[in-house]
């Protein structure tokens, strides 16, 4: 069981998937620190809102539209950030994939795939992966030189 658990953990998309939880949440605090240290102020000073950075009151409630401007801003930088730094990229790729002028993952021989097959059905029948003195998975198929 924990065999299995350290094979998850050391795959690599996983630990990819760390570091991107990791640097999101560093660059979301670094926009969110940006905006209300110098954004909310800012809103605050145009808006006349003093220190809640924009805001106004109807019958003693307090409606702090600074905050909300302050938020929106923050989403919107975070946004533009993925987008660019992100999903413009994949997709460029993407297409370039898509149209040959970038190659992509390559792809098992047949040979390669008869091989594995092989050592496959070899392996549940009991019997080893292969008998070739060579080694495994180097038994030479017709057409194979």
């Amino acid at each position: 069981m924990l065999k299995g658990f350290k094979d998850f953990l050391l795959r690599g998309n996983v630990v990819d998937l760390a570091v991107a939880v990791v640097i999101g949440a560093a660059f979301t605090a670094l926009v969110t620190s940006f905006t209300t240290s110098f954004l909310r102020p800012l809103i605050g000073l145009l808006a006349g809102g003093g220190t809640n950075g924009g805001s106004f009151e109807v019958n003693k409630q307090l409606f702090t539209y600074g905050a909300f401007i302050n938020a929106l801003i923050t989403f919107l930088l975070t946004a533009t950030v993925v987008y660019f730094a992100v999903v413009l990229p994949m997709k460029t790729i993407a297409e370039r994939r898509k149209r040959g002028e970038e190659a992509g993952p390559v792809a098992p021989t047949q040979v390669e795939l008869l091989v594995e097959i092989r050592d496959l059905l070899r392996s549940q029948q009991g019997r080893g992966p292969g008998t070739d003195p060579s080694g495994p998975g180097t038994t030479v198929l017709p057409g194979q030189l």
